[in-house]
């Protein structure tokens, strides 16, 4: 059992040989799972994740990267999700960053196959949903304090665990069988100089602090220095052994807190870039604007001026700048405490069980919300209409005479509101227990029962409610007071209703935002419950052994029940979509997926210890899956051959599959928005548009091409905000996906190099049939470029030709649709042990992912794409073709460690919607160069007990490259996810032993 130890030997091991030991075992880190030392039988036994056999011999044939709980500590992750991300083989995916389109989740995306179809585990033990609109796995239900380590499978590994392994595994090793006390805490913060550098910087400055002098409630540079996003941890870890030596107890309590970061914070990102920067950026923004943009879309655009007038709106200067009080770092706290403990009876019953328990709550906010263009129309005896205006927006004396209407779309910011903002309150617990032991000298079992629940609580706030809204804009003079007066007040019918002003400067009033915000609230419950039983065998016992091996043949067989179940109950402001600026409605969900699977597993050892057969192996795995409608086969093949201790080859074949989730199957269908340029059948979009003949059969009035006012006509289907909308939502008869993963590696550990070891693995997955939607710009690329007659069937114009205005859309609900596909090579370079006389020793850690191709077929009538290289569009976040990271480490003689970093991530160049076309080559944000960070990290042992470790992640500042084409994936200008967006992260962390 583990015993009381200092965090200085952990340190020293893992700065000179933890990832030394990664390489070793071919990148395939092989664990060592604790066992009770009076067990004579579990001496040795050593587990694989991506296998359920158990071996003191056995070597993975499936590439395994692992990082351990010293990372954890050099890297001052409080989040563990931060330090999987930092790996090569991982992607952006959901974290503290994202904001706009937050879930409240953190997720794993490996190899950039999008987080649902990354398998993550708790001691090889599959986790719950997320969230109730993102199955993926919460990885904030993970402390980061009491992780032993982590193991990352890429590839297919359903064959072993079930659906949803086709990206790969994440496996989270939990410490276990302490003995003693610790106490440890962390204090972090980012260090920023604000003295932004890239291409156009200067300019950038220049125009937010010349927008400052006449706006400066909208622009502002900020500090020249900022220290900012403050967060505390503190854990606490008890354990206990019986006093018979046969148990353990351990306990853990962790709370962490850390502050919001703003984008107004960072020079880089403290306005909304303009489109399109050829000489350097500029400040652009939002025709939501903060004085109101007062349109009919065709003959007139104007904005607040004063009370007896209104004037025209120019872009320019009256675009309201939506990113300064955009979350850049979400603040949140987050609670966890559990146990884990187990009682070997005897060697034939030991007990054991896992209890988990998070409180976690974040605030997402983004930029105020108001009137985004949801009314149409304006009365004209309206008396805060200014006099001078009711001409220009064709009030005639008639009809203001007869209360008649006008034509006016509102675009208005709820700037005296506040920012937009969504609460998260997330609870979750997890409950394992089960019995293991030997059954005879051959074989052994395992059977248990796992059960998690988590409360998922959303609450949306500081929006307005589209019914309140068009019932406060809809005044006439009260004939008791002569005052503006709603006409619902008047008449009776919502004697609630307050008037809002909004076409005079300071108009609006605290009653008017206090009748027109409301919440709005769901609330969700995921539950999971998984029982399975497992026979282990050793047949090699029984004399089942080939020939030329001194091992037996091995099997695992065993079966597994598994349900999930997801409630999300939304109130009538979510589902009705009423809350303006929400994109869309939220609408209830309810249902429950279950499997039942039959799976076995075996390992055949061929030779050992034979001249040019060192050793040589093949493992086989199969798993049945009975889904009620529907039946799946996975199936694994491996090979590992070592022709001498130093070198070993591997190679392996999976078929994996993913199955449908709740969300994907029941989410009702509803309209939410996508981007896009410019309507096909408009003026602004791109060439080459639709022909006539294509938009009038698609629903554009044949009036638009008659000759008489054409271009206004066709320039009212181009939204200002260019975004459009789209039918989204779930499909009951979706059927699993499948994939195929081929990787194949070498393994050099040279023995007249000792403490050289080299790892390469070149890989290839494949998915088919993916659970996925076509995408709306790709439906309208299908139809009118393509002449695809299913697509053009999806497109759904109003009267008028319109995709954004009323309920005109696209329909892109899930479907089984198009093909992914990704190869590349890992690579795995360790040298550890290189003395250095009196001042110690060196060692050095270098791991890589070259990224050969990561192609989409999204269907019929669109070609395929490759995103390596690329960022933006439809390739979203960047991908680039090489992710690497150098550590070196320095173990001196003294009371003091030091260990330094490099993160390299090569160039990508920007695309357009059009996976294919790049960003026009005058665009100084066409590419975003490569990318270099430094992490510095020094431990001093203080006694016996104590330590303290400071770091500086980021050593250097390095600014994050931006650019106006981060889209909605994006957040301030660049991708957070994806690089070092705040600056220079410093923590320091101290632990006492007990």
């Amino acid at each position: 059992m583990t015993t009381n130890s200092t965090i200085r030997n952990a340190v020293r091991l893992a700065l000179a040989s933890s990832a030394a030991a990664t390489a070793m075992y071919g990148v395939a880190a092989v664990a060592q799972d604790a066992a009770p030392q009076d067990d004579a039988a579990d001496v040795g036994t050593i587990v694989v994740t991506g296998s359920r056999i158990k071996s003191a011999n056995l070597e993975a044939t499936t590439p395994v990267t692992q990082v351990t709980s010293e990372d954890v500590v050099t890297q001052g992750v409080t989040r563990i999700e931060d330090l999987v991300n930092q790996l090569p083989q991982a992607f952006a995916a959901q974290n503290v960053t994202v904001a706009n389109g937050s879930t409240g989740t953190a997720t794993l995306d490996l190899r950039g196959l999008d987080s649902p179809r990354t398998l993550v585990l708790i001691d090889g033990r599959r986790m719950p949903y997320g969230g109730v609109t993102n199955s993926a796995a919460d990885i904030n239900q993970i402390p980061a304090s009491m992780v032993e380590r982590v193991d990352i499978l890429t590839g297919g590994a359903s064959a072993v665990y079930g659906s949803d392994a086709v990206a790969g595994v994440v496996n989270f090793i939990m410490k276990k069988d302490f003995e003693g006390a610790q106490l440890s805490g962390q204090y972090n913060f980012y260090w920023h100089e604000n003295d932004f550098g890239g291409p156009g910087a200067v300019p950038l400055r220049d125009t937010i602090e010349t927008r400052a002098a006449t706006n400066p409630a909208q622009f502002a540079l900020p500090d020249d220095t900022e220290m900012d996003g403050e967060g505390y941890e503190a854990s606490m870890m008890l354990g206990i052994n019986s006093g018979d030596g046969r148990g353990n107890l351990t306990g853990y309590f962790t709370v962490f807190d850390s502050d919001q970061v703003l984008q107004r914070d960072r020079d880089y990102s403290a306005c909304s870039l303009a489109a399109n920067p050829t000489v350097s950026f500029a400040c652009g923004g939002s025709g939501t604007s903060a004085g109101g943009s007062f349109t009919n879309f065709t003959t007139y655009n104007l904005t607040a001026q004063d009370a007896n007038n209104m004037r025209p709106f120019v872009a320019a200067t009256d675009q309201y700048n939506f990113g300064p009080l955009n979350h850049y770092q979400r603040p949140e706290r987050r609670y966890s405490l559990g146990a884990m403990g187990h009682y070997e009876f005897n060697e034939k019953a030991d007990a054991y069980t896992q209890l988990m328990f998070t409180d976690y709550r974040s605030i997402a906010q983004i930029a105020p919300g108001g009137n985004f263009f949801n009314t149409s129309t304006i009365n004209c005896d309206n008396p805060m209409i200014p006099a001078g205006a009711l001409p220009t927006i064709g009030c005639t004396p008639a009809l203001i005479a007869s209360g008649g209407s006008v034509v006016m779309y509102i675009g208005r910011r709820n700037v005296e509101g506040g920012g937009r903002q969504e609460g998260f309150k997330n609870q979750s617990f997890r409950a394992v227990g089960g019995l293991r032991g030997a059954i005879n000298d051959a074989w052994s079992y395992d059977v248990s029962g796992q059960f998690s629940s988590t409360s998922a609580n959303e609450s949306a706030n500081n929006y307005f409610v589209i019914d309140r809204l068009v019932r406060a804009l809809d005044v006439i003079t009260d004939p008791m007071t002569g005052q503006p007066a709603c006409r619902s007040a008047v008449s009776g019918a919502d004697p609630n209703c307050v008037p809002w002003n909004p076409f005079v400067p300071g108009g609006v009033t605290p009653e008017s935002l206090t009748y027109l915000q409301a919440p709005g609230v769901q609330q969700g419950t995921i539950d999971q419950e998984i029982y399975n039983a497992v026979v282990s065998g050793d047949l090699g016992v029984y004399g089942m052994k080939l020939p030329w091996a001194s091992d037996g043949i091995q099997l695992v067989v065993g079966t597994e029940y598994r349900r999930d179940s997801l409630t999300n109950t939304t109130d009538g402001n979510l589902s009705g979509f009423q809350l303006a600026g929400t994109g869309g409605p939220t609408i209830g969900i309810d249902g429950a997926v279950k499997v039942n699977e039959y799976f076995m597993e075996g390992r055949i050892p061929i030779a050992q210890d034979r001249t040019g057969l060192q050793s040589l192996s093949v493992d086989v795995a199969y798993r049945f899956s009975d889904y009620g409608d529907v039946d799946t086969d996975t199936y694994k093949g491996g090979l590992e051959w070592a022709p001498t201790e130093s070198i070993r080859f591997r190679g392996s074949y999976q078929r994996a599959v993913r199955a449908a989730n709740i969300v994907e199957l029941f989410t009702a269908q509803g309209f939410n928005l996508f981007d896009m340029n410019g309507d096909p059948c408009g003026i602004g979009a791109p060439s080459p548009d639709a022909s006539q003949a294509e938009c009038i059969a698609s629903g554009v009035p044949a009036a638009f091409y008659d000759g008489v006012n054409d271009a206004v006509e066709r320039g009212a289907l181009d939204s200002p905000a260019g975004q459009y909308n789209f039918l989204q939502g779930g499909n009951t008869q979706l059927q699993p996906e499948e994939s195929d993963t081929v990787s194949a590696g070498i393994i050099l550990t040279p023995s007249f190099a000792p403490g050289l070891s080299v790892t390469v693995d070149w890989f290839n997955i494949s998915i088919d049939d993916t659970i996925s939607t076509f995408d709306s710009n790709n439906t309208l690329t299908a139809c009118y470029q393509t002449n695809d007659a299913a697509a053009c069937g999806r497109i759904n114009r109003t009267a008028n030709g319109s995709l954004w205005v009323g309920v005109g859309h696209v329909e892109d609900t899930n479907i089984n649709i198009g093909t992914l596909e990704t190869t590349g090579v890992d690579v795995n370079l360790v040298y550890r042990g290189l003395e250095i006389g009196s001042l110690g020793s060196l060692g050095f850690d270098l791991t890589g992912t070259f990224v050969e191709e990561l192609v989409t077929e999204p269907g019929p009538g669109i070609e395929p794409y490759d995103c390596v290289g690329k960022y933006s569009g439809a390739c979203e976040t960047p991908t680039p073709e090489l992710r690497t990271r150098f550590r070196t480490s320095w173990m001196t003689p003294w009371d003091f460690d030091l260990t330094m970093t490099w993160r390299h991530l090569s160039g990508v160049t920007g695309v357009t919607a059009d996976p294919n076309v790049t960003l026009a080559p005058n665009r100084i944000d066409r590419y975003l160069p490569a990318e270099d960070y430094f992490d510095l990290a020094a431990n001093w042992q203080v006694t016996e007990q104590a330590s303290l470790i400071l770091g500086i992640n980021n050593i250097l500042d390095d600014d994050p490259s931006i650019s106006a084409s981060v889209g909605t994936t994006g957040n301030g200008n660049t991708f957070p996810q994806t690089y070092d967006s705040m600056g220079r992260y410093v923590f320091l962390r101290a632990t006492i032993d007990f």
